[in-house]
């Protein structure tokens, strides 16, 4: 699907969401790469033969303060 020279990582490769945007709605917490991967807002992905990439945020931690 990639036309760029150098071609962007395919959408199996560890790296894919390093492609390039082709269309971006966010509006609606989308963008589709030009690997053809559907990247999410909250980190999740779709694949272009349909599975899913659950969520991969950084876990946030907290400070507790000592007493």
């Amino acid at each position: 699907m990639c036309a760029h020279n150098p071609p962007c990582p395919t959408a199996m490769a560890p790296d894919r969401e390093a492609a390039r945007p082709v269309a971006h709605r966010p509006e609606q917490g989308w963008s589709l790469l030009c690997n053809g991967v559907l990247v999410f807002e909250d980190t999740g992905e779709l694949l272009p033969d349909g599975r899913i990439v659950a969520p991969h945020r950084p876990i946030a931690l907290t400070v507790g303060s000592a007493a």
